[in-house]
This record gives structure tokens, sequence and C-alpha cells, in this order.
């Protein structure tokens, strides 16, 4: 049964994280301090593996996409997100809320299959060395990032088009602190089966592919680590594989919360919660989980900045 009231919506209220006066000062240089961190940690990231040559091989490839897709979904929604606490009504224009979802699940259906090329990776690397370099070729690791890119703008495209081209009643109030498609679908007139059902497939297939690919080459390392008869390159493998795990786990269980919930078991507090996690946190914390852990990046950095500085110091000196 369709629903009435048809009303020509211009704009949506998001209620934001939180509606209590008292903390969206609070808020606001928390998530500022968050964001300006993700933007340094991936910026750094991404232009650390393309300007330092010992860097440039697949995993650091697949690295700097990773850095970019973090970047673009965290910045689809925290900017708009930060505004929102200074000001008095939390609105957003109709077509901004459309693109932001667009952009939204162009970027997050995107990290779910560059995470699981960065398994493959470590599965060639650790599985094949010696056809490592052979396997990972420059068109093969552009090919899968190349593939991934385009499946996510059909994806993005179609659900958004499907949801922005339905009818809404009137009532715009979006319980949500950005544009997010199952808030949005609340707000339908018109029947959401379709919808829904598209959501969810396209949801479960990304997911369970993308975390499958995952899963198997993580158990093909394993498999590859226990027949190891040296302890140092069993240590190695572990630490080599142990950053990604961890985003991995982290990752793929909020969207999983989030998104392969029945509608019943949907309470938008908690889903808040689970948003500003992996929308916000994770693209932060990723390029630390990468680079902290990591000497070859390190190293790069000191490189990087000893350049600079002697730069400078030369632009200085001829100044003088």
């Amino acid at each position: 049964m369709e629903k009435h009231n048809l009303t020509v919506v211009h704009e949506f209220i998001l209620k934001g994280i939180s509606s209590s006066p008292e903390l969206q000062n609070i808020l606001f240089g928390l998530f500022l301090i968050i964001y300006m961190s993700t933007l340094v940690g991936n910026l750094g990231m991404i232009i650390l593996t393309k300007v330092d040559r010992r860097l440039q091989t697949p995993m650091y490839f697949f690295l700097r996409h990773l850095a970019i897709t973090d970047l673009g979904y965290s910045t689809a929604v925290g900017p708009k997100m930060l505004v929102n606490f200074v000001v008095d009504q939390n609105t957003i224009n109709y077509y901004f809320c459309a693109t932001q979802l667009a952009f939204f699940l162009f970027f997050i259906s995107c990290e779910l299959f560059i995470l699981s090329a960065m398994a493959y990776d470590r599965y060639m690397a650790i599985c094949n060395p010696f056809l490592y370099t052979v396997i990972m070729s420059q068109r093969i690791c552009l090919l899968l990032v190349a593939i991934p890119y385009l499946y996510s703008t059909f994806l993005s495209l179609l659900i958004t088009i499907k949801i922005f081209t339905s009818p809404f009643c009137g009532y715009n109030v979006i319980s949500h602190f950005y544009c997010d498609s199952l808030p949005l679908l609340s707000l339908l007139c018109s029947n959401t089966h379709e919808i829904e059902v598209i959501i969810l497939v396209f949801a479960a297939f990304d997911l369970i592919s993308s975390l499958l690919i995952i899963l198997v080459s993580y158990l093909l390392i394993l498999i590859a680590i226990l027949r190891m008869k040296s302890a140092e390159g069993r240590h190695k493998a572990f630490s080599t594989c142990g950053s990604h795990l961890t985003v991995v786990i982290v990752f793929y269980g909020t969207l999983i919360f989030i998104y392969l919930q029945p509608n019943s078991g949907h309470y938008f507090d908690t889903d808040k919660v689970a948003s500003v996690f992996y929308t916000l946190v994770i693209p932060m914390l990723n390029p630390f989980i990468y680079s902290l852990r990591n000497k070859d990046v390190k190293y790069a950095l000191l490189r990087t900045w000893k350049k600079i500085w002697n730069t400078n110091a030369c632009i200085m000196g001829l100044g003088l």
C-alpha cells in the first residue's frame, strides 16, 4: 500500500548525533580533530606512496587507494556534519543530499573490494614469493582497482537514482547525521520493497564476496605460515598481515551490524554510533595502523622530510 500526502521536498533536516545544545561545541571540537587527523594521515599516505621510489610496490599501490577511499567517504560525511554543529538548524539541500549519498556509497563499496585486493596481494607475497612480481604486475594491480571503481559507480548511481526518483511524503526529517539509504527509505511515499531488496542484495553480495576473498586468502596464508620452519619467518608473515586483519575485522563488523539487520532490528541511535565509527574513526586510524608498524613507511617519511628540509635550507641560503 502506498502512502499519501505527496509533497515536493526541497531540503531535509538532519537530526545529527545529539540534540543536546551543551554537547554541540564539545562534539564539534572532537570531530574536527578526528577529521583533520583523517585528512592529514590519508593525504600524507597518498603523497608518500606516490613520491617515494621504494614504496612503488603493489602493497603500497593498494594502500594508496585505500587511503583515497578512506578520505573519500569521510569527506562525503565529515565537513557537512561539522557545519551542522555550529548552525541553528541542520538542513541539507535535496540535491546535495543525493550527491552525498552517491559519493558515500561509491567510496564505501570501493573500500570493501580494495581490502579484498590487499588480502589477495598478501596471499601472493607470502604463498608465491617467486612469482609475486610476475603475477602482481602493474596491469593486474590497475585492473584490481579499476573494476571496483566501475562497479561502485554503477551501484551508487543505481541506489541514489532509485531513491531520489521516488516520491517523498513531505516529512523531511532524517534520523541520522548524513544522508544514508536506510533513513531515507522511511521518508518515501511509494512502496519501498523493491529498493530495499536492491540494497539488501547488493550489500550482501559486496560483503560476502569481498569477505570470502579475504577469508580464503588468509586461510591459505595461515597454512603457508604453519608450514614455515623459521620462527622469524612466521613472525614476519604474521606482522605483515596484522594491520590489515585489524582493519578488516573492525570495518566489516560494523558494516554487517548496520546493513544486514532486518528492518525491525534497526535502532537509529545505535546505528549512529556504529556509523560514526566506520565513517570517521576508522579512516583516521587506518593510515596510523599501516604506517606506525611499518618500517618502510617510517623510513620513507624520514627521507621525504629530510629532502623538504634540505630544499628549504637551500632556498633560504640562496635568499641570504
